[in-house]
This record gives C-alpha cells, sequence and structure tokens, in this order.
C-alpha cells in the first residue's frame, strides 16, 4: 500500500453465497493491513477460515516483530473471525475499539479482553510513532459498532464496511457494478447515517482508501465519493428506465418485453428488464437504484401480488426506495388488483410519481393494452431526473440523529424527552442533520 503500510488480508474462493443471501461467483477479500512504525498495528482480522493463511501474511509482513495492537472496526465475523486465536499467539497486543465492539465480542466468543482493550471514541487518537491514527465512529454504516481509522501521515482512511464490494482480489472485473450491488444490498437501507459519516470525513485529506472487502482506492478518489454520496442520498446515479416482471403463462412477460422494445424505438439507450422469479434478485436491486425510471409488472395472485414482485417491493422501500418515476403494469384475468397493491407498498416511499397510463392486462394483450404501452413509452421518454428535485413528502421535518448509534429520528422538533429505540439514549445524544 505505501512504504509503512502492508495488505495481509486473504481471498476466499470457497464462499457462494455472502451473509447466506448474495451470491458471489468471484468471491469475496477479507482485507487486513498491517502498518509498520515504532509500534505495530494490525488492521483488522479475516474469517476464521483463513486464520492460518492471515497468520502468515501478518509475521512475513512484520519480519520477527510483534504487533502492539489490533484494531478491530468492525465485529461481523467475517473480520473478527480469527480474533480469539490472534488474542492467544499474540498475548500482549492491545486490542482496540469502540465500546460496542467489546459487548459483541462477549457474544460472539464469549470473552471480554478486560486486560488488553484500549476503548476509542469518535476524536480519539492513538500514536505509533510517525504514525497518528484518528478514529471516527460510523455507526450504523452498517452496524452500531463501526469505526473507521484516518492515517495522517500517508492520508489513508481505513472505511470499514464503506467502499466495499463483492468479488476478491485475485479477480479482475467492473468495480461499480459489484460495489453497487455490494451498497444496496449491505449498506442501503442506511443512507442517513452514511451522509452523517461523510461530512465528518470531508475534513481529512484522502490519498486513499481501504474497505475491508474490494480493492484499496487510489485514484480518482472523487468518483467514487460521488457515488457514495449519490447512493446514500437516494439519487438518481444514471437516466434508463428498469422493467421488472413476473408472468405465470407468458402474457405479463410479453407485455415488458413489448414496453423494452417501445422505448428503444423512442430512444432509450438504457433499459434493464428483469424477471424477478429468475434473475439474481440483488442485480434487480441495483438497477432499480441506479436508474430513474421503474416499471412493475406484475400479475395478480390470490388477490395480492405474485410472490417474487412482493419480495422485489419490500427490498425496495426496505432500503428508502425514493426519488424516481414509477409505471405499473396489472394482469388478471377476472379482478386485476397489482396497481392498488404495489401503491400501497409503496404508500410510504418519498417523491414518487406516478405514470398517469394504466396498462391493465385482462389474461392477454389485446389491441387496447397495445396503445396503453405506447402512451406509457411516450410517459417514460418524457420524464426526466428533474422528478427528483420536488419536495420531498413531509418536506419541512427536520432529521436528528443519534450520536450514540446513528439512529435517525424525523420529527418537526425533537421532543426533550425523546428516547432512542435503538441504544434508549436521551434527546441529548442527538444532534439535528444539516
Amino acid at each position: 500500500m505505501t512504504k509503512d503500510i502492508k495488505y495481509i488480508g486473504v481471498n476466499d474462493h470457497q464462499l457462494d453465497l455472502f451473509e447466506g443471501q448474495y451470491i458471489v461467483p468471484n468471491g469475496m477479500a477479507y482485507n487486513s493491513y498491517a502498518i509498520l512504525d515504532e509500534k505495530i498495528a494490525i488492521m483488522d482480522s479475516v474469517e476464521a477460515n483463513f486464520t492460518e493463511q492471515w497468520f502468515d501474511n501478518i509475521e512475513e509482513a512484520l519480519s520477527g516483530r510483534e504487533p502492539d495492537y489490533l484494531i478491530v472496526q468492525h465485529m461481523e465475523p467475517d473480520h473478527s473471525g480469527s480474533l480469539f486465536k490472534f488474542a492467544e499467539k499474540y498475548p500482549n497486543t492491545k486490542i482496540v475499539a469502540s465500546s460496542k465492539v467489546f459487548n459483541m465480542v462477549k457474544n460472539f466468543y464469549g470473552m471480554d479482553f478486560e486486560e488488553k482493550k484500549l476503548v476509542v471514541g469518535d476524536g480519539d487518537k492513538l500514536t505509533l510513532g510517525q504514525h497518528e491514527l484518528s478514529f471516527v465512529t460510523a455507526p450504523m454504516v452498517h452496524w452500531p459498532e463501526v469505526i473507521m481509522t484516518y492515517d495522517s501521515k500517508d492520508k489513508v482512511l481505513f472505511s470499514a464496511d464503506a467502499f466495499g464490494k463483492f468479488g476478491a482480489l485475485d479477480v479482475e472485473e467492473d468495480w461499480a457494478c459489484e460495489a453497487r450491488r455490494y451498497y444496496f444490498g449491505i449498506v442501503g437501507k442506511y443512507g442517513a447515517q452514511v451522509q452523517a459519516v461523510m461530512k465528518k470525513l470531508a475534513s481529512f485529506e484522502i490519498k486513499a482508501i481501504c474497505p475491508l472487502h474490494g480493492p484499496a482506492l487510489t485514484e480518482n478518489l472523487e468518483y467514487y465519493i460521488n457515488l457514495y454520496n449519490t447512493w446514500s442520498s437516494y439519487g438518481v446515479e444514471e437516466e434508463g428506465v428498469v422493467i421488472a416482471y413476473t408472468s405465470v403463462y407468458g402474457n405479463t412477460k410479453k407485455a415488458a418485453l413489448k414496453l423494452e422494445e417501445l422505448l428503444h424505438e423512442r430512444g432509450v439507450e438504457k433499459v434493464a428488464v428483469n424477471d424477478l422469479a429468475r434473475c439474481d434478485m440483488a442485480e434487480a436491486v441495483e438497477d432499480a437504484f441506479r436508474y430513474s425510471k421503474l416499471v412493475l409488472a406484475t400479475t395478480t395472485y390470490n388477490g395480492d401480488i405474485f410472490p417474487f414482485m412482493r419480495h422485489f417491493i419490500e427490498d425496495l422501500t426496505e432500503r428508502n426506495y425514493s426519488n424516481r418515476f414509477v409505471g405499473i403494469i396489472e394482469n388478471g384475468s377476472w379482478a386485476p388488483t397489482a396497481a392498488r397493491v404495489i401503491k400501497g407498498m409503496l404508500e410510504n416511499s418519498k417523491n414518487l410519481t406516478y405514470a398517469e397510463t394504466n396498462v391493465k392486462i385482462m389474461s392477454a394483450i389485446s389491441d387496447e393494452n397495445i396503445a396503453q404501452l405506447e402512451a406509457l413509452a411516450d410517459e417514460l421518454c418524457g420524464q426526466c431526473a428533474s422528478v427528483t428535485e420536488e419536495p420531498e413528502k413531509e418536506g419541512n421535518k427536520k432529521k436528528f440523529v443519534c450520536k450514540i448509534c446513528g439512529y435517525v429520528h424525523e420529527a418537526d422538533q425533537l421532543d426533550p424527552d425523546f428516547k432512542c429505540p435503538l441504544c434508549g439514549r436521551g434527546a441529548e445524544d442527538f444532534e439535528e442533520m444539516k
């Protein structure tokens, strides 16, 4: 990485599902770093199956020296799985982490490191010699205990899970696609908390970003930071249309593909079509947050909507889907209800603009439906990113963030008796987000 910062992480090609749900055809990287100075700090550990390989990497990087500190930025087992064996191998090494980490250590591993622990919080510093480390709390990005670490000498930000991506480091692939899928799958719900941390980091001069997954970012940092700002503010990354559909006998699929054809005829270049029963759901979610417009096409099913469509919409709303133009295509042989159900599921999503055209298929596509699809295509072509600039619902409400756990509360004013539902702290531990 630099003269004093060595990479000591590992690649995992054994894993098929990250966090038990996200397919990772190119594996995962569990990143760890050694900062070599008068004192030595190890940044995070690795998943338990790779402990011995990690130890070999440490010994090679340290050339016979022993580490003085292990900094635990995040307690998920893919980053803390080797913690117990590390503490056994290096009994004199201090464990540096937030107070919440040590609570989780006891929960995960049945130990508390009482004699070894060094608790740090926002703004605390640790001097290794020439390298001075500053700690930045990042609650709910994407767990409550997370800290990031900034090295003032080499101007490196160790960003925990932020700026991470799927994929091992020995496989070359486009960064943005897998980073976007990772972000909206893993971190996407916590956009307000990401924005709060980005504001804290704005005062640092950063020349490299070292995440816990994916490659270190050393060039064109403005590109990555701008993407994170767009993603965490739920802004539009690119103009385009996502068509997400479910189909039982192929008729709703025909409508979706016909709409794709009509959009291309009208000059729309970016049209992403997802068969929700067959595609990677995380890819479909990624597309929905990437592009400016979304069309949901589905059958009525047991008086509701098809299960894969329900799953997809729940994935969107869980991650605060907002600021988009939405069209709906519903199908039902005798009592179509899909449009009503979809709008009900999206009723709490902010700043959605719905197409005026109502495409209602009664079993199979009719000439009337073709005309409706043409009208919907015209509407989609007439929309632009300006829909994201309309005022949000409840736009007058302020946002207050808990300085302890990162919970965001919306209200006109913060009640002095308010208690954080996540950590139980009072109003005095909240600050208004600007």
